[in-house]
């Protein structure tokens, strides 16, 4: 199905509205073979290979080499990986101060700022900002272990569930 629309000097464009469609509905032999992964498989292939290399109140910091299986179509660390990443170690860092509980994400943000390759070592520190008795606050960054440069920087807020007087 193809749309068609003006392009900013009023020619003709053809949107190819299907190109869209087989991005997202992936088929074929690899998409088959996902039905077969085993339950709750998701956190264990994006966390395998982390190493916490330090761990106080309020802050850890974790290693990896980035593995093949997390690079996007371009070569480098995926977003969506690096997404995981943030919600997860930034959830354990709560864990640090004392809390019952990691809650659940109300909002996550992440700004890209560099690429890491296969192979690439990155850092990971994470920092709980305020955990109170309701709502965590955690920021996270990711540098590359050699140059120290920044490649991602997140934030994440967490509801953390009351516990029922009942």
């Amino acid at each position: 199905m193809a749309t068609e629309m003006k392009d900013t000097k009023g020619g003709e464009v053809q949107i190819d509205m299907e190109a869209a469609r087989r991005y997202l509905e992936k088929e074929g032999e690899t998409a088959a073979s996902m039905d077969s992964l085993p339950d709750k498989f998701f956190e264990p292939f994006i966390m395998k290979g982390i190493k916490v290399d330090r761990i106080e109140r309020g802050t850890i910091v974790c290693s990896f080499k980035v593995p093949p299986r997390l690079l996007n179509g371009g070569g480098f660390l995926h977003g969506g990986a690096t997404a995981t990443l943030v919600d997860l170690v930034g959830s354990a860092v709560i864990y640090t101060v004392g809390a019952p509980t990691v809650g659940v994400s109300v909002e996550i943000n992440i700004s890209y700022l560099d690429s890491a390759y296969a192979g690439e070592d990155v850092e990971i520190e994470a920092k709980a900002l305020r955990v109170g008795k309701a709502v965590a606050v955690v920021s996270i960054e990711f540098r590359k272990k050699k140059t120290g440069k920044i490649i991602a920087q997140g934030r994440h807020t967490k509801y953390l569930a009351l516990a029922s007087k009942l």
